[in-house]
């Protein structure tokens, strides 16, 4: 059972500058949560029961949402408004989380080694927060599951358009049953010319615990920082990692169009708001 997740959430959310001078990309609202919170119920919903948040210097607004708000609640109590007071103690009791920090942001695999000590000797999930992901079975749980199978590392993979690998890392290896690859390495942006495939790995990993003494060790890379892929990279070599082309969609939020995207399928799917939001989309047609 994978009891743990780490979420990376120290970066500086340039692409949504100005706004996130002052609050964080994963406080970035989809509908009416924020982005975080989409990833930590994924997680949840997985089975699994700790969090732990790799943060930085400015994200205090993420502990406060995942925190009990006394005051807030009192407010809302003595309001006789039920509904939001049973929402604000729901995101409270999501989970247990806990944050670290990363004091300097060196990389994926820097901020992933930065939650070591949370972590211990356990595999862990990792889940980026700007992978939304909508399906029918958590991704980060079909991944659990194909790791309680295979007891390899598992890397969450995407098919994309082969003209499109240059802006991809790109796993190469044998399928070993129609939606899993044995991975055996990692191509970074490949020339669709040279892609070993067109299956990409995207933000949702099951690593064992081994990964942080080969992070200790891992030079920088791209970028003069240290990469979670060179890590992966090792077990991969070691045929020790399997990748797995999840059912479901996903949502880039790293940038203003992909959240704007997610925004409008979140609207979409609830009943509250779908017919507003069809509305809206008919008026700027």
């Amino acid at each position: 059972m994978v009891r743990k997740a780490v979420l990376p959430a120290a970066g500086l959310g340039t692409r949504f500058l100005p706004v996130t001078k002052a609050v964080p990309k994963e406080m970035l609202p989809i509908l009416d949560r924020p982005c975080i919170e989409y990833v930590v119920v994924e997680a949840i919903e997985a089975g699994i029961t700790d969090i732990v948040l790799v943060t930085s210097r400015g994200k205090s607004a993420m502990e406060d949402y995942f925190d009990r708000s006394p005051a807030l609640e009192a407010t809302l109590e003595a309001a006789g408004k039920t509904a939001l007071l049973a929402e604000v103690r729901r995101v409270a009791r999501l989970a247990t989380v806990v944050t670290v920090r990363q004091q300097e942001q060196r990389g994926l695999g820097h901020a992933v080694l930065a939650a070591a000590s949370a972590v211990g000797d356990e595999p862990f999930a990792v889940l980026l927060g700007d992978d939304i992901i909508d399906a029918p079975t958590p991704a980060i749980g079909q991944l659990a599951r194909v790791h309680a199978e295979t007891g390899s590392a598992v890397v969450a993979l995407q098919e994309v358009p082969r003209s499109e690998t240059k802006r991809y890392g790109i796993c190469a290896g044998e399928m070993e049953a129609p939606n899993r690859m044995r991975v055996r390495a990692m191509v970074e942006k490949p020339a669709p010319e040279d892609a070993p495939s067109n299956l990409s790995i995207v933000g949702r990993y099951i690593l064992p615990a081994e990964i942080f003494d080969i992070l200790r060790r891992t030079a920088p890379g791209a970028g003069g920082e240290i990469q979670l892929t060179d890590a992966i990279a090792v077990l991969a070599a070691r045929g020790e990692v399997c990748g797995l082309l999840f059912e479901g969609r996903r949502f880039d939020t790293g940038n203003p169009l992909g959240l704007l995207e997610a925004t409008l399928h979140e609207a979409l799917r609830r009943p509250a708001y779908a017919e507003g939001a069809r509305a809206l989309l008919k008026r700027f047609a």
